[in-house]
């Protein structure tokens, strides 16, 4: 049958039970027991007879003259643990009710049913249907072989019955969550103030990201999207007097797509007063550990095509050294020509307006996908990173780590710059970027300076994003979000 005739012949059952005075679409449920609870203290209701309601979707139908079997589905067991049946036998129930079950009833209905818990002639434990009532009436059915669901994009997009057909896609969103909820566990732990930031800019900052463009209408103004969670405003938080502080939210950035690039994700990103980027990387090493501890029990991980181990030393890296060691040249010393040639004999991706800063990213990018990590790189010229403080003695080279885990860079932190006559220069150098045609490089923010003026202490700040999660379950970016953004279909 077509989806076009299966559809029809679900309407007309709908319409038999309308016929029969039933709503196939009731407001309330009289759901008494969850499976997961049901199953969890089977024995003694059984035992005591006692009637429990369970509610769920119908997964399987089956029907032998005058017995018939439905497996139910709630999402409140976890994977590995089995459905319960819905068990009917015609002369220990109203026929009237058991005929009109057959007759509508179809794989994809949500159903609730009454009875008494046992376990079948088989073994399967199960409820001995009174009753049962329609609570939401399929008129499509679940997808089978025909749906395609082997392919990759069209799981994607139909996301919702993905999970249905897949729980263990469903389990992998129920630990994203216990991901999220043990970094603001430890946060919180160590006295950090979760706060919220404007998602909607007049100027994007915090990082080197094309930003998406939109107008406020009541203003009239041009403004941004947030391109960071927050960074310059929880900054300003530290001027306020607040010491520790963090925000957990929503990031847009207007760029590539790739399995680890999104344009719509989440990041956290927190700032401590009184700290600075080398008390930073026992405090992240302590939290990368906590969240593998907490959502998978282990610190062990393989990562595309890497063996990680967080238990492990975590070394670190000095970036200038490494450039010059894989390709002869000083990131610092050297001129825009000297590391564009660099690049280009490394056949790497420069963009339409290649400059210094690109070109020796992108030398360090392709030496990154061989390191496994856990590993922190520091020494980063000045020139890549506007927003911290230059190491002392060392002024071409600022306070700045990044976690390098298989073969990426997950996670970034350093000590803020909080002299505001220093960020003001780098922002100025920023913009000369981005006239050149560097649409990436950052803008120069003149409130925030002039909120730094007025005294912004010594701090330490971090961001990670949910790449980390899709890293440790060894996915793609995409793969790990609900409802990935994808190029609609006509």
């Amino acid at each position: 049958m077509s989806l076009e005739d299966i559809r029809n012949e679900r309407l007309k059952k709908l319409e038999l039970l309308k016929e029969r005075g039933i709503d196939p679409f009731p407001a309330e449920s009289h759901r008494t027991h969850s499976i997961a609870d049901a199953l969890r203290d089977f024995e003694s209701l059984s035992a005591d007879k006692k009637k429990v309601t369970v509610a769920g979707r119908v997964m399987a139908l089956r029907e032998h003259g005058a017995l018939a079997f439905a497996d139910l589905d709630d999402g409140s067991t976890p994977v590995g643990i089995a459905r319960l049946q819905m068990y009917f036998k015609k002369d220990e129930m109203d026929p009237a009710l058991f005929d009109l079950f057959l007759a509508t009833a179809d794989t994809g209905d949500f159903v609730e049913f009454t009875g008494v818990l046992l376990v079948t002639k088989r073994g399967a434990k199960s409820v001995q249907v009174e009753s049962w009532r329609m609570l939401a009436k399929s008129l499509l059915p679940l997808p089978d072989s025909w749906y395609g669901l082997e392919d990759k994009e069209l799981r994607l997009r139909a996301r919702h019955l993905d999970m249905v057909l897949n729980p263990e896609i469903r389990e992998m969103f129920m630990r994203k969550a216990r991901f999220w909820n043990a970094i603001r566990e430890f946060l919180t732990e160590k006295g950090y103030l979760e706060v919220e930031t404007p998602a909607i800019e007049t100027t994007p900052g915090g990082a080197d990201a094309r930003p998406f463009v939109t107008h406020h209408n009541a203003l009239d103004i041009e403004a941004y999207l947030r391109i960071s969670a927050g960074e310059l405003w929880q900054k300003r938080l530290l001027v306020a007097g607040f010491p520790k502080v963090f925000e957990i939210g929503r990031i847009f950035r207007n760029e590539g797509i790739s399995n680890e690039h999104l344009q719509d994700y989440t990041q956290c990103e927190f700032y401590e007063a009184y700290s600075d980027y080398t008390k930073g990387m026992s405090m992240i090493r302590d939290l990368y550990q906590h969240v593998a501890k907490k959502v998978y029990g282990k610190m062990q991980f393989s990562i595309r095509g890497h063996e990680v181990d967080l238990e492990a030393e975590w070394k670190t890296l000095h970036f200038g050294e490494t450039i010059k060691e894989h390709f002869g040249i000083d990131p610092v010393a050297c001129t825009e020509e000297e590391a564009i040639a660099a690049a280009k004999k490394a056949k790497v991706d420069l963009g339409k307006e290649p400059n210094k800063a690109r070109a020796i990213d992108h030398l360090w990018k392709s030496i990154r996908k061989g390191i496994a990590g856990p590993a922190f790189l520091v020494g980063v010229p000045v020139f890549l990173e506007p927003l911290a403080k230059r190491v002392p003695g060392k002024p071409d080279e600022v306070e700045r780590f990044q976690v390098i885990l298989a073969g990426s860079e997950i996670g970034k932190g350093f000590s803020e710059l909080n002299n505001p006559l220093d960020q003001r220069e780098r922002f100025l150098d920023q913009e000369k970027m981005r006239e050149a045609g560097d649409d990436e490089a950052q803008r120069l923010d003149e409130e925030y300076i002039k909120a730094m003026e007025h005294g912004m202490p010594p701090a330490f700040g971090f961001g990670v994003s949910e790449r980390l999660f899709a890293f440790l379950e060894d996915k793609s970016a995409h793969e790990t979000q609900l409802f990935p953004l994808l190029r609609p279909k006509s």
